[in-house]
């Protein structure tokens, strides 16, 4: 039975710290601002919104998604306001929403998602989507 580090080829276990430098544990953490996370979630709300709700992305457009987000602790709550199209199931379409952000912020930032919590700020009918913005 083998007690030692292993040889450099070995990768049964983790690298060892460089020369100089503490263990990873207390080298301290990565920290997130919260306007990043809701940018992060304002991306993920606008990919989400165009698949299930089938709004087009509208980059900076007044049918743009935002966010604000609140990080404590390794832990997230966000807060999404969103235009959804007229007909739609706004429950069914919303809980879609709310996992697919989740589950993308989770995944981009390595933070627990505790809480979504969405705003439909209007319905808009196909004839105000198709208008936009005229200059």
């Amino acid at each position: 039975m083998r007690t030692g580090r292993g040889s450099p080829g070995d990768a049964s276990g983790p690298p060892a710290p460089g020369p100089g430098l503490p263990p990873p544990a207390e080298r301290g953490a990565t920290v997130i601002p919260d306007r990043v996370v809701a940018r992060i979630a304002t991306q993920a709300a606008r990919t989400a919104q165009s698949r299930r709700a089938a709004v087009p992305p509208d980059r900076g457009g007044p049918t743009t998604p935002g966010a604000t987000a609140a990080v404590r602790a390794g832990s997230v709550r966000l807060h999404l306001a969103l235009d959804l199209p007229y007909p739609t199931d706004i429950p069914h379409v919303c809980e879609r929403i709310r996992r697919d952000v989740s589950d993308r912020v989770a995944q981009l930032t390595g933070l627990r998602v505790g809480e979504v919590t969405l705003t439909v700020r209007r319905l808009v009918t196909a004839a105000e989507a198709g208008r936009g913005r005229v200059r």
